[in-house]
């Protein structure tokens, strides 16, 4: 959202973490434990709120001191009803998570998208004006899941379409095997983790290996188990550009991790729990790192457009920065 708004100079731009929108999750988020490991609260709040503190952006937590042009989302499961007649647009941040049965029923009988209790159902809710997807295979996905092909636009995402650049990097290890855990378990969901250090180790066959945690994890308890579990001399990071190791490994082994697309995109070989075939025609397309200002030209050009959104989608004609998938050259 930051690149984004480096875009809109000419506009009064305001930032706010995702909160809760209804007073359920409000309850939910202050008395229960339930959304602890969830953007909505703990270190993720806490660090997105730091990061604008750092860059000295302006904060509105909760959208309450303006009366705002346009909202850009990073997720559709959760949308104010405040900003439901406000002009809107989401931006995809990352992977999805996979379709489960218990995300099916939520979609079928119309429970709030959070309930099921992951990512699955972000993109698919079709509540926003306009979508700015990853690649043509997650538009194609989104319009299966029910949000309307005219709204969506292939734009590409920041951070995930430049990773040629991650090439030159000062990350001391180099021809290793890479592991990137999930934090499943801290988002109550199962996860044999003993299996897949074990899995990690089979495919390094005595290779160098390294687990990067992911920063949601209980850290103690993962290292305890790498260390119980993996090969002697296994290195470990919990911290640390996760793209810059991806970029100096040989092979990467993935769970559910947006940073499988890192290592397609520098032609790594990879392993994920899903088809690595359907993650390669998923995989956000490499535009020079040109994303952020493909969708802060759709942002200005609908603030300023004075018909209805029908008429926006019927009359805006999409032209990205860099349109062609870029090649990876590698030495």
């Amino acid at each position: 959202m930051h690149q984004i708004s480096k875009y809109l100079d000419d506009y009064d731009c305001w930032f706010s973490q995702l909160f809760p929108d209804t007073s359920f999750l409000n309850l939910v988020v202050k008395y229960t434990p339930l959304a602890k490991g969830t953007v909505l609260t703990g270190q993720f709040k806490d660090r997105s709120e730091m990061y604008l503190i750092q860059h000295d952006l302006q904060i509105d937590y909760g959208g309450n001191k303006h009366n705002y042009d346009l909202v850009v989302n990073c997720t559709d499961m959760i949308v104010a009803e405040k900003f439901r007649k406000t002009k809107t647009i989401w931006v995809q941040e990352g992977m999805i998570d996979r379709r489960t049965i218990r995300s099916r029923i939520v979609k079928a009988i119309g429970l709030p998208p959070y309930c099921s209790g992951d990512t699955s159902l972000n993109g698919s809710t079709n509540v926003c004006d306009v979508y700015c997807a990853a690649s043509e295979g997650y538009k194609s996905y989104f319009a299966s899941c029910g949000t309307d092909a005219k709204k969506i636009f292939v734009t590409g995402i920041p951070n995930y379409d430049n990773h040629i650049e991650f090439l030159v990097n000062d990350f001391p290890h180099r021809n290793y095997v890479m592991a990137a855990t999930s934090d499943m378990r801290e988002t109550y969901r199962f996860e044999n983790r003993p299996g897949f250090i074990k899995h990690a180790a089979k495919i390094a066959a005595g290779r160098q290996l390294l687990f990067k945690l992911h920063p949601n994890e209980n850290v103690d308890r993962a290292v305890a188990e790498i260390r119980r579990y993996a090969p002697a001399g296994t290195l470990i990071y919990h911290t640390g550009n996760t793209n810059h190791m991806i970029a100096n490994c040989s092979e990467l082994i993935t769970q559910y991790s947006t940073v499988v697309y890192t290592g397609i995109a520098l032609g790594k070989k990879v392993y994920s729990y899903f088809d690595v075939e359907d993650l390669k025609k998923l995989a956000p397309i490499q535009n020079d790192g040109t994303s952020a200002k493909n969708i802060a030209n759709i942002c200005s050009s609908y603030i300023n457009f004075a018909g209805t959104k029908d008429d926006f989608l019927r009359a805006f004609a999409y032209r990205p920065e860099v349109a062609l998938q870029q090649e990876v050259q590698y030495a």
